[in-house]
């Protein structure tokens, strides 16, 4: 909802005001699907999360801008990179400021002791941040930072210098993920000496287009535009994550113009905003997947034949009709046809469940287990419909004697509990960051993931890790594409997904929302929003 703020001026001064423009204050409400886990993205994975803190309120030395598929400068004005690959030089832009808000008042700007920080808190075991993360550092862990960089000094205040122990060839674009946001060294500083560190979930400052003012869980999240941004002040002067969970209360909070800008559309309520002069559909082809991560650890489904059942006994085709209202494309392998290295020559499994009880029978389980799947309550892009999608498995699986419990737990439970891997079956989806194959085999297939949550499959194999660590070991693409087929073999092979759909990502608009484009990898940015 946009509200406009009047002076009160009396009638008897109004002639001499009535040429003066009325100043209008602009207030962009965004309605989304779910809370934010909090606010110290370092801790978390989920896009939600990364939406409402990293996208709005940080900034990276690099950003992926999709529209180019080229990294660009952000916090660091430009880079270089030895002849080796082991030295990277980042040159900081000058006169960036920090947030300014009633709990923190910065004494300076952003220098290379920030940038330290911000890595070593989740390198460093003897840091004193280390140990406050409860959830750990699971994007670091899982791209394995920790073994990667070697040091991180500052030349000068300007200057921050990466030493790693190798070549990686995604660490530049890793860089630019939400979990590699930089943070205040002195707010930090400040928070440890009134010994209050976990204020930096509640308490977020950044360097980003907004400033934090306020969350209340389930409700809403509201910011105000940054005056100092170091890209100029955001067109509105506010903005609001109105958190709907429910996608058909979202198309009618924007129909009422309660909210601007609706994400994570249902297709259904796609076809109807089509049909309204008021809305606007943004898309984009999405780098994302929507899967059933099977825990490899939880006995029947640690045996190949019982995950490559499981796929077989599923009916894909009817649940991409009902539940994505064959708006996404079929799903057979780890991550969209548009990837570079995607094994197109990779079937997949086709519905068979004389096939799947055969495997079964194989496996010893002939007459069937008990397990449980698990999902969330509300949609989402990559779950439009929970509740359908998780019935149709669990029907699919019952007809080959699996008897599945099917599992509806809160999005933040959810995620903080199948990072411990409690789960047996898990609808859940995952984007790349920009659009390199290893956002998906690092941070859920190698073993690193494992320890650190994000690996759902469970799925530790030192011949798969070999692979994909190979991968990032040389920058050459062709030698790339060969070792991520083969790691995508292996992947299929032992069945550790049950692969569902790619979507296509989109957003409701109003019409009088100008310079907002989806992301194909869920981010957001709503800096050059205006609302005419």
């Amino acid at each position: 909802m946009r509200f406009t703020r009047f002076a009160a001026l009396s009638l008897l001064l109004a002639p001499f005001f009535s040429t003066l423009p009325a100043q209008a204050a602009t207030t962009l409400s965004v309605c989304t699907e779910a809370s934010p886990e909090g606010f110290d993205v370092v801790q978390y994975n989920s896009l939600t999360t990364t939406n409402a803190s990293a996208d709005v309120l940080m900034n990276r030395l690099v950003e992926f801008d999709a529209q180019s598929g080229k990294l660009l400068p952000s916090l660091s004005e430009s880079w270089s990179v030895s002849a080796d690959g082991l030295i990277y030089d980042f040159k900081l832009r000058a006169g960036v400021k920090f947030h300014h808000t009633d709990y923190f008042n910065p004494t300076r700007d952003l220098t290379a002791e920030d940038v330290q920080f911000s890595f070593q808190r989740m390198l460093d075991p003897a840091n004193p941040w280390h140990k406050v993360a409860q959830s750990g550092f699971p994007h670091a862990q899982s791209m394995q930072l920790p073994t990667l960089i070697k040091n991180i000094e500052a030349p000068d205040a300007l200057t921050v210098r990466f030493t790693l122990n190798h070549p990686d060839s995604t660490f530049l674009a890793t860089l630019s993920m939400g979990f590699a946001s930089i943070y205040s060294a002195e707010y930090t500083a400040q928070l440890l000496k009134a010994g209050t560190p976990e204020k930096l979930n509640s308490q977020p400052i950044g360097t980003g287009p907004f400033v934090f003012k306020r969350f209340q869980k389930d409700a809403v999240v509201r910011y105000v535009a940054n005056p100092d941004y170091f890209s100029g002040k955001p067109a509105v002067d506010a903005l609001v994550y109105a958190i709907t969970p429910d996608a058909n209360v979202r198309l009618q909070k924007i129909r009422q113009n309660e909210c601007q800008i609706a994400l994570s559309p249902k297709p259904l309520d796609i076809q109807a905003a089509s049909k309204d002069p008021q809305l606007k559909i943004e898309k984009t082809a999405a780098f994302m997947t929507a899967f059933v991560a099977i825990n490899s650890q939880h006995p029947p489904l640690d045996k190949p034949e019982v995950r490559q059942a499981i796929n077989l006994a599923f009916d894909k085709n009817s649940y991409l009709k009902a539940v994505f209202e064959n708006t996404a494309e079929n799903a057979t392998g780890v991550y969209p046809p548009n990837t570079w290295s995607y094994a197109k020559d990779l079937p997949g499994y086709q519905h068979n469940q004389a096939k799947a009880r055969e495997l079964l029978a194989k496996a010893g389980i002939k007459d069937g287990f008990k397990t449980t799947i698990w999902t969330r309550p509300s949609g989402s892009l990559l779950n439009p419909n929970p509740s359908l999608g998780a019935q149709l498995l669990q029907a699919d699986l019952a007809a080959v004697g699996i008897k599945a419990e099917i599992k509806v737990i809160e999005w933040g439970e959810l995620i903080r509990r199948a990072k411990a891997g409690e789960h047996d079956l898990l609808f859940m989806g995952w984007a790349g960051d920009n659009g390199d194959p290893d956002n998906f085999l690092t941070p859920q297939f190698s073993c690193a993931a494992v320890t650190s949550g994000t690996n759902f499959a469970r799925y530790c194999d030192q011949g798969l890790d070999k692979l994909i660590s190979a991968g990032k070991a040389t920058s050459d693409q062709a030698e790339r594409s060969a070792l991520y087929l083969k790691a995508q073999t292996q992947i299929q092979q032992q069945a550790l997904w049950l692969p569902l759909a790619h979507p296509t990502a989109a957003a409701l608009t109003r019409k009088d929302v100008q310079g907002y484009q989806v992301s194909p990898f869920g981010r957001q940015d709503f800096s050059h929003v205006t609302l005419k």
